[in-house]
């Protein structure tokens, strides 16, 4: 026999378990998370959540909000009250700053900013709901109408060998939709699949999802199930030691200036504002010292994808150099890269889904959110954030459609979908364009504005248009 939900979520990274939150926080306890991961484990980046996340969130539910700034308390206790993220030009001198402290954001925006790792932040969501509603080790290969509107089914395929290696993961080849492959032996025999089936589905499964790639198979979308590749990536090593002093000490004197992480661009000093002070098109480099004298980079600059390809570190370092030469970045800079061990370098190719091309973010009972809506590249640091966003105000919808049983009207579920992108998609829309474009840091004024946008408005306002009465329109075009 078939589980049946009212609302599964595919994903359980931190947008999919803040959705589930949501629904549980609004009375709604038929719902269950998957996720293809074999197993929770520590793995992600640091994450920033700023003010407009940290608000959805505590509008999402409080106590989630407060279990996350809980966890990060030893963070933020290591962080001095007047401590800033400096960034700088080419000579050293200081353009812009960013404080990092949660009192001085909260002082400017009514929230404040939290940084946290990935891993702590999905665990610390995943502690807020019950276990058995949070399931790992469920890869969805399909989604299907059945032939009535009442439900959805989502194949499933799992692993149900002794998992070996703790790290093992599931392959994520573009190629290779429903193939599984593991970084220890296993046989066909080995993978078991099995169907779900919901009313409504929450596609919260990244960039790279699976329902999208579905849901716009066979539609005038089909172009757009994958995301593009956006024009920008990163190269970056981690590790770098044995630093000749005489150059050690030159990064400290013209650069760090007893700081520990500082940004580089050869944006222009605030009293040299120009129309033509350069933004995406320069590298912007990200320069850290840690106490054991180690140093690390990561740039940011627009590249071709073919460059990229299958590069080894020692291409990849001559890439770097490349760039930063062609960029004029003075010759501490491209010292300091040319002396990277070729093993230790990578890169990161970003991708985007593009809200421009109006691809729908619903299909019938599916309706993505997150990544899987609007992934970007990071460099406003608003994936996680918008995606937050994205959990309240879909939670919200939903819990009004269960509230006023109309998880049968599949008119009123199409209704409540637009009605979400109607709320979000003018507001992603100038996201991508300030990533793609980056404001320059010498534009003050431009910074006020964004600020302004993202981080000071109302979300009491935003929860009352999404609890107004459904807007009245057509179906999504993939419905």
């Amino acid at each position: 026999m078939i589980d049946t939900y009212d609302i599964i979520v595919v994903g359980a990274g931190p947008v999919g378990l803040a959705t589930a939150i949501g629904l549980q926080q609004r009375g709604i306890s038929n719902f269950i998370v998957l996720d293809q991961t074999r197993a929770f484990r520590r793995v992600g980046q640091v994450i920033d959540l700023l003010p407009n996340g940290l608000k959805a969130l505590n509008h999402i539910a409080p106590s989630a909000y407060e279990a996350v700034k809980n966890t990060d308390m030893e963070f933020l206790q290591k962080v001095q009250p007047n401590q800033k993220w400096v960034y700088k030009n080419l000579k050293g001198e200081q353009i812009h700053s960013i404080p990092l402290s949660y009192e001085s954001w909260f002082k400017d925006y009514g929230e404040g900013r939290v940084s946290i790792s990935w891993y702590d932040l999905q665990t610390t969501l995943r502690q807020q709901l019950p276990v058995e509603q949070v399931k790992a080790n469920h890869r969805c290969i399909n989604v299907v109408d059945e032939g009535n509107t009442e439900y959805v089914r989502l194949d499933f395929v799992s692993d149900a060998a002794i998992e070996a290696n703790p790290y093992a993961h599931w392959s994520n080849r573009q190629n290779d939709e429903d193939t599984v492959s593991f970084n220890s032996e296993h046989s066909p025999q080995q993978f078991q699949k099995q169907s779900t089936r919901a009313r409504l589905v929450v596609a919260a499964d990244g960039i790279n999802s699976s329902i999208r790639r579905i849901v716009y198979n066979d539609s005038p979308y089909s172009g757009l199930a994958r995301p593009d590749y956006s024009g920008f990536a990163a190269l970056f090593c981690m590790e770098i030691t044995d630093i000749p002093p005489e150059l050690s000490t030159e990064l400290e004197n013209k650069f760090f200036q007893q700081e520990r992480i500082i940004s580089i661009t050869n944006d222009r000093t605030n009293d040299q504002i120009s129309e033509d002070s350069p933004s995406m098109e320069s590298p912007r480099m990200l320069l850290f010292r840690r106490s054991n004298a180690q140093f690390g980079y990561l740039i940011h600059l627009p590249l071709n994808q073919e460059e990229l390809t299958e590069k080894s570190g020692s291409a990849l370092i001559a890439l770097a150099l490349r760039e930063l030469e062609n960029a004029n970045f003075p010759k501490a800079l491209t010292q300091l890269v040319a002396l990277s061990p070729p093993v230790k370098m990578q890169s990161r190719p970003y991708y985007i889904h593009r809200v421009e091309t109006l691809s729908p973010w619903s299909s019938g009972r599916v309706v993505l959110v997150g990544d899987a809506a609007h992934g970007m590249p990071p460099f406003m640091a608003q994936g996680a954030n918008q995606g937050l966003e994205d959990a309240l105000v879909v939670a919200t919808l939903i819990a009004n459609i269960v509230h006023k049983n109309n998880l049968d009207n599949i008119q009123a579920i199409a209704n409540a979908f637009l009605n979400y992108e109607s709320l979000r998609r003018p507001l992603m829309e100038k996201i991508q364009q300030a990533t793609l474009t980056r404001i320059p840091y010498n534009n003050k004024q431009a910074w006020q504005d964004y600020q302004q946008l993202v981080y000071c408005r109302n979300f009491d306002q935003l929860l009352e248009q999404c609890n107004h009465s459904a807007v009245s329109s057509q179906p999504s075009a993939l419905a």
